[in-house]
């Protein structure tokens, strides 16, 4: 076992204090990263990417051992827009933003301190680092659609008819659905993830790399739709009795193991011969001290610059430990009489808001009724945030009687409003006539200090600013819906009722935003 040079000890010794300085700052991030490897069997992959970095590294331990680390200033410059980062993504509570700048600054702390000759030398494994950051979700949805497209197409192909609604079909012999779970997620990031690794330690040439990288990712996009494929197929030919209930993921995992075993086997073929290793020496001790002068100072500046966004950071949050949580009221709206229930079994999926308000509105002229739903958001953190990806209309990651059909973006004067289609599907939720499942249909956006949103980011980004400013970070989802057999044509329904009353319910946010800021004072 290699000795470590002494040239290399005082160095390595400020590194190693520099990344336990940042891990102790920005300690809620790096613990909600290790949050999401434990719950989330997406990211699961992300505990092995550590220990692999660091073996990366140990195995071109004999050429570093030579070189000489020698701090490079002009890398703290790099630190500044990680901050940043961090900063924006932390007052936005938006855990990739905030996991990403955390990595970052732990990577460009390798040249600050040891110069940018060594990190050159261990580029990859830190890039590699980078695979440790839970990011990807936001792809599922898309992911999703195209898997349901690619199935629904192979079971037309293979000559059974098909019904499709949405991400759910029905064939002769069943019904499926496509859910997050069938999105073929997990097997993109392992596969990505794993044939990135094997494309370094394989192949010389940046071509041949990044082409292996290229299949990795396109082989678990197709051997997803192909599982899809089969699993509806093995369930119609064996009348429901195999690929159903558990089966079909296990089935699912083996086929998928089957083709990264195949994809491997094919790249190893194309690998390139280990390359020589280099005759190098060790420096001269003037060489070892050469540029010394400015280091100390370097590793000083390094450590304020980590400290000063997270200080700041603590400084201006506000203490929200016994703030008083905000009370929704219903608007008073004429012509209308509001009842404190809602008018169906369905509510949306939005977790942990500071108040909620479900219930819905009764026109005293001819009985029509619009639902309202408003969950809102104060003193926003993970967890306890508006803007996630587990918000939405409906929790397709657990049963529940509720489908959502279709979506849109649709214009009711200057201001844009999402659109949604949902479908009941429990023989409970049936239409009044009895004619069949109960559909409504919806309208809804994001309402961040005072201003309405429908992109998820522009949501983010504009909350983020507002406490940036000092305005706090109030927010909320206002979904307004009712039957689609009373709709018209349109969704005039839903259209006429915001054109007549969106003022008054916009009234009503202002003044529990105004009242919620004045119980906290």
């Amino acid at each position: 076992m290699m000795a470590l040079p002494s040239h290399w000890r005082r160095p390595l010794a400020v590194l190693v204090v520099a990344w336990l300085a940042l891990a102790a700052l920005y300690y809620p991030t790096g613990a909600a990263m290790v949050e999401i490897w434990n719950r989330s069997e997406t990211f699961a992959h992300a505990w092995v990417v550590p220990p692999l970095s660091v073996w990366l590294v140990w195995r071109l331990r004999g050429e570093l051992a030579v070189l000489v680390p020698q701090s490079s200033p002009m890398w703290l410059v790099a630190l500044l827009p990680l901050g940043a980062l961090w900063l924006l993504g932390d007052l936005a509570s938006a855990n990739a933003a905030t996991q990403f700048a955390l990595v970052g600054m732990g990577v460009v702390l390798v040249p600050a301190v040891l110069g940018s000759p060594i990190a050159s030398r261990v580029m990859f494994p830190l890039g590699f680092l980078f695979f440790a950051v839970p990011f990807g979700d936001f792809l599922t949805p898309w992911l999703v659609e195209r898997t349901a497209d690619f199935t629904v197409l192979a079971v037309r192909a293979t000559g059974i008819p098909v019904f499709r609604e949405g991400t759910q079909f029905v064939i002769p012999t069943g019904s499926w659905s496509v859910v997050q779970a069938c999105s073929g997620i997990r097997y993109l990031m392992a596969s990505v993830m794993v044939g990135t690794l094997f494309a370094y330690l394989n192949y010389q040439s940046n071509r041949k790399r990044w082409a292996f990288v290229g299949v990795s990712v396109v082989t678990p996009l197709v051997a997803n739709w192909l599982r899809a494929y089969m699993i509806v197929m093995l369930g119609h030919l064996s009348g429901n009795r195999l690929a159903v209930g558990v089966d079909h993921i296990i089935y699912g995992w083996v086929f998928f193991g089957i083709i990264m075993l195949a994809m491997f086997m094919m790249g190893a073929r194309w690998a390139d011969p280990d390359p020589v290793q280099r005759t190098t020496t060790v420096p001269e001790q003037g060489a070892r001290v050469n540029g010394s002068r400015w280091a100390p100072l370097t590793w000083v500046a390094a450590l304020v610059l980590l400290a000063v966004p997270a200080l700041w950071r603590m400084h201006t949050a506000e203490v929200i430990d016994h703030a008083q949580a905000p009370v929704l009221q219903p608007a008073k709206l004429a012509g209308w009489q509001w009842q404190p229930v809602p008018l169906t079994g369905w509510e949306p999926h939005y977790v942990n808001p500071a108040a909620r308000l479900h219930g819905h509105w009764v026109a005293d002229a001819d009985g029509a009724t619009v639902g309202l739903y408003v969950g809102y958001y104060r003193h926003q953190t993970y967890g306890r945030q508006l803007v996630t990806s587990v918000n939405r209309l409906v929790n397709d990651e657990e049963f529940t009687p509720w489908a959502q059909t279709s979506s849109g973006v649709t214009n009711l004067g200057d201001q844009a409003w999402r659109t949604a289609e949902l479908r009941g599907q429990a023989l409970s939720q049936v239409s009044g006539d009895g004619s069949g499942a109960l559909r409504l249909r919806a309208l809804h956006v994001y309402w961040v200090g005072g201003r309405y949103f429908v992109s998820d980011w522009q949501a983010k980004l504009y909350g983020a600013w507002q406490q940036f400013l000092g305005h706090g970070d109030d927010a909320a989802a206002v979904v307004v819906y009712a039957n689609k057999a009373t709709v018209g044509p349109d969704d005039r329904l839903l259209r006429d009722f915001l054109r007549q009353h969106g003022a008054m319910l916009e009234q009503q946010l202002q003044a529990t935003r105004a009242a919620a800021g004045r119980a906290s004072q």
